[in-house]
């Protein structure tokens, strides 16, 4: 190697290390944003892609000056490529940190700057003129970087049209844009500038990541603030359910409760009077999560004003249905009460909307559906609810159920359903209560794919009649 060789990758080395570290943290930065896959993390991208066409671009410029590839021309189309598109993910940065009418002015600027690219791209593979264009974007980025500049150095507006608030961004950006816009206007004046930009870029880049780690870490505190208070939620919506099975005088009972995610818009509750006499109530609200969840709790509170009337299901129903339909701003709530009477043998049963419930009859080995249906609660303060008696045998099986049983698909799309529902009745017919929710929940699971996560809220109450 001559000292002529020396000298010249002695110049090149800075280019080279700088290029390296870019093109390694922008491959980082988008590889994280492609795993997490959230909206937030897009700003993480944009920031990746940046800075690492920007880093190739260092290094194909380095292996051009120093004729490493000499018969390829790879090094030239990653200049002449990254120079068309770098103003495009650097503009899409700043739309992800931006609001109102600045953030539709960036957007205009990332749409004319893609246009100017693929012009400019095709301009170059049809004639070889590598700049024809570029001129068009060095104008576009000295727009960008007044528009942003701006923003950043007047408080007021910064306040108004930025999502965050920067001192890095605050001082590093007036003198990044004044040497950008100086490189930018040799661009169009053609002169040759002085060789700060590699320099100049690696502040800019500093002070980019500065604010997408701040953005980031905001909205991950965010989060995280998030789950704390829906574990919160759990927790309280959990202690307002059963804590214990009533123990009756020839009843064995078993309950399944399973929320879609952290709260659930499904409710249970007992009303026990004495070893003899036992109110089951099985309510779904109308959608997920926390609403549905905020409401499921009030039916709780609306229980406890109708307990004198436990004996008639009718009545029960009546007395929720007036306490919570003025409350329930267009949500709906279907609900089903059961009424077992051991001591005379007999059950009563009414439903608002609710899916049938099942009797299984033992003596002749006969799946019983009793439909006693009214209205969902919500749809009217007045209204009636039905009301059917039912005898009691031993070893007869009562099941109340929400439409989460029945609604997972299968991998061609077909629904549990009540058919399969009442085939898992009829071959677990023999297994005690508890033993039977949990193959009916297995049975269930098998029924969906396994990667399929649950759509819907699942509660489930078996009575054993000994």
């Amino acid at each position: 190697m001559t000292q002529e060789d020396l000298s010249l990758l002695r110049e090149q080395l800075g280019t080279i290390l700088l290029g390296t570290i870019f093109s390694f943290v922008g491959l980082v930065a988008s590889a994280v944003a492609a795993i997490r896959r959230r909206r937030e993390f897009l700003v993480l991208l944009w920031f990746g892609c940046f800075i690492g066409m920007y880093g190739m671009r260092l290094l194909a410029q380095a292996a051009m000056a120093l004729s490493i590839a000499p018969h390829s021309s790879w090094p030239d189309r990653v200049d002449v490529f990254v120079s068309y598109m770098l103003l495009i993910p650097g503009t899409l940065f700043w739309v992800e940190l931006t609001t109102g009418w600045l953030r539709h002015f960036l957007w205009w600027v990332s749409t004319i700057a893609f246009v100017i690219g693929v012009i400019g791209l095709g301009y170059f593979a049809a004639t070889g003129s590598r700049y024809k264009l570029v001129p068009l974007n060095n104008f576009l980025a000295i727009l960008l970087l007044i528009a942003v500049g701006v923003m950043l150095v007047i408080p007021t507006l910064s306040r108004r049209f930025l999502q965050v608030q920067s001192r890095v961004l605050a001082v590093c950006l007036p003198a990044i844009a004044i040497a950008a816009i100086y490189y930018n206007l040799s661009g169009l004046f053609h002169f040759r500038p002085w060789n700060i930009e590699p320099a100049a870029f690696a502040v800019w880049v500093f002070a980019l990541g500065y604010v997408a780690a701040q953005r980031i870490f905001t909205n991950e505190r965010r989060l995280l603030s998030i789950e704390s208070e829906l574990e919160t939620a759990r927790q309280i919506q959990v202690s307002i359910l059963p804590r214990s099975l009533p123990t009756l005088t020839n009843l064995r009972i078993a309950a399944a409760y399973e929320p879609m995610s952290a709260v659930a818009g499904d409710f249970y509750d007992f009303v026990q009077l004495d070893e003899h006499h036992l109110g089951v109530l099985v309510a779904d609200v109308t959608g997920h999560g926390v609403p549905a969840a905020l409401i499921s709790s009030m039916i709780k509170v609306a229980m406890q004003s109708v307990v004198r009337l436990a004996a008639d299901p009718g009545q029960v129903l009546c007395g929720l249905n007036r306490i919570l339909s003025p409350e329930l701003r267009g949500r709906l709530i279907s609900a089903a009460y059961l009424w077992i009477d051991t001591e005379n043998h007999c059950a009563s049963y009414s439903a608002a909307g609710h899916p049938s419930l099942l009797c299984w009859r033992s003596a002749d080995s006969q799946l019983e559906r009793v439909e006693s249906n009214g209205l969902l609660f919500g749809v009217s303060c007045e209204t009636e609810y039905p009301v059917c008696r039912l005898r009691l045998e031993p070893n007869d099986r009562l099941l109340i159920y929400t439409d989460g049983m029945v609604e997972p698909e299968s991998l061609t799309g077909e629904a549990f359903g009540e058919r399969q529902l009442e085939r898992v009745v009829r071959d677990h017919r023999s297994q005690p209560a508890p033993d039977f929710l949990q193959s009916m929940l297995f049975e269930l699971r098998s029924w969906q794919p396994r990667a399929t996560p649950q759509e819907d809220d699942i509660t489930l109450v078996v009575v054993d009649v000994l």
